[in-house]
């Protein structure tokens, strides 16, 4: 029996090995995690992530195939094919700080491995990583593999949150690289053949090691990019009085730039996104491309002027200060149909809020107080890394912010609404029943473009879009930076 271990119970490694286990059943799969309460809920009726699909499919195959443990070097021991899909966060100090992933987890997991092991194993690179860091890593298995052989392959995960499960179930592509050798292509087919269970053979794509490394880094670098030249023509909308979705839907038919990922908003967020360019834009300046890597910049400076400029609309429409003014915040998490709050927009908005004094009351369907409260006491970068390493007590004033499970209750007696996330809830809300609890003026700030302008309008809201012709308010009353 083929042996699967991943090491990393997040995100990536738990929703793919659930699949894989499910769509081949004779295949043993075991997620380990040094984190007792992860694989503790990975084992429960309440998994440790939100993912439509993913409850089933663990149900279906938990126990039977699929295991969760934290006996890591047992399962490490016993595998053929090994997953690294542990964190790799940007550094926050030392060389590359700000800007560089930090390999340390993946080292210590690659020594372990060499430590553990008493057979050949295939250790395949699950998570996003910098080009070149199969090689460290060979370095480290080789030099103390007592004569035990080792292939690296990179497998790297192109999931979107929201729609893990379908995207696993009916991938556009699954890249495998490694290396150019007799041992590296038995691997590459090794690997192939567990996602043959279900993927069209023409749609695994086989590369060398550094083109699959690369590629998953361009590939967030060119959705993040496309985000962020919507959102810079939104900024030039607002001025004209053009209408940002009308013109992402005119250019979006065209066939060599297609529709996706051309929707305005309040800026990307996730866990992969800028951390990812941010990696890509290390990797350059390393390699004496300067410009190459200022281009990339420029793709996060607009994410972050996008965020600032949201904040900038709020305060000044409303006389120039929000201090002590209720602001409803709808939408925590970074998308809908996901709890994940990793870089989500809404972090810097509050942040920018409170800075003027605002009281915030926050509401998301999936996202608990206990993790809004430490994301906005967090510093950048924190949420990267270990719970251990992250704030202990949150050090937000309970005076400024508000959780509560009611989209009704956050809005209550509020001056003003920012919907920070597209949940299909907010777009359903009783908003004549929403106007007449809140004080007047009455201020909607969409960040998302999901509500009806004009219907709002007509209850009496003074309503602002992002790139959308301005109400006549706000023109009077010019967002500054």
């Amino acid at each position: 029996m083929v042996k699967i271990c991943c090491i990393g119970a997040g995100y990536v490694g738990g929703p793919t090995m659930a699949v894989i286990a499910l769509k081949c059943p004779e295949i043993e799969v075991a997620v380990v995690d040094i984190s007792s309460p992860r694989i503790n809920a990975w084992n429960s009726d309440h998994l440790p992530i939100y993912e439509p699909g993913l409850d089933d499919v663990v149900k279906e195959c938990r126990g039977r195939n699929l295991f969760f443990s934290t006996d890591v070097e047992k399962h490490v021991a016993e595998a053929n094919i090994v997953f690294v899909s542990v964190n790799t966060p940007t550094k926050t100090q030392g060389l590359g700080a700000g800007k560089a992933a930090d390999l340390t987890y993946w080292e210590s997991a690659a020594r372990m491995i060499a430590d553990v092991s008493k057979s050949d194993k295939i250790v395949v690179e699950k998570s996003t990583v910098p080009v070149k860091t199969a090689e460290a890593i060979e370095r480290i298995l080789t030099h103390n593999r007592k004569g035990i052989n080792f292939t690296i392959l990179s497998n790297p995960e192109f999931l979107a949150e929201g729609t893990a499960i379908q995207d696993l179930f009916n991938p556009d592509r699954v890249l495998i690289g490694g290396r150019e050798t007799p041992e590296g292509q038995k691997a590459i087919h090794a690997l192939r053949d567990v996602y043959a269970h279900w993927v069209p053979m023409e749609r695994i794509l086989c590369t060398n090691l550094w083109s699959a490394e690369l590629s998953k880094l361009a590939a967030n670098a060119f959705l993040a990019q496309r985000i962020s030249s919507v959102n810079a023509m939104s900024a030039l909308c607002e001025a004209t009085g053009a209408d940002v979705s009308q013109v992402s839907h005119s250019i979006g038919t065209d066939s060599r730039i297609g529709p996706k990922f051309l929707n305005a908003s309040v800026g990307f967020g996730g866990s992969c996104f800028q951390k990812d360019i941010l990696n890509l834009v290390y990797i350059c300046e390393c390699n004496g491309l300067p410009e190459v890597a200022n281009y990339w910049k420029q793709v996060i400076k607009v994410n972050d002027y996008q965020k600032t400029r949201f904040v900038n609309r709020v305060v000044s429409s409303m006389f120039n200060t929000v201090s002590g003014k209720k602001i409803a915040v709808l939408g925590f998490a970074f998308k809908k149909d996901t709890g994940d709050t990793r870089e989500t927009p809404a972090i810097d908005v509050c942040k920018g809020l409170l800075g003027d004094k605002a009281k915030l009351s926050i509401y998301d369907p999936q996202v608990s107080e206990e993790q809004i409260l430490r994301d906005l006491a967090m510093k950048k970068f924190d949420w990267d890394h270990p719970a251990h390493l992250q704030p202990t007590s949150p050090t937000i004033s309970n005076k400024q912010v508000s959780v509560v499970w009611d989209a009704y209750e956050a809005i209550k007696d509020a001056h003003g609404i920012c919907i920070m996330t597209e949940w299909d809830e907010f777009k359903k809300l009783d908003y004549q029943k929403v106007f007449d609890n809140m004080q007047k003026p009455a201020f909607v700030f969409d960040g998302r473009n999901i509500v009806d302008v004009n219907k709002l309008r007509e209850i009496g809201f003074i309503v602002y879009s992002i790139g959308k012709p301005l109400d006549s308010w706000l023109k009077d009353m010019p967002a500054v930076a």
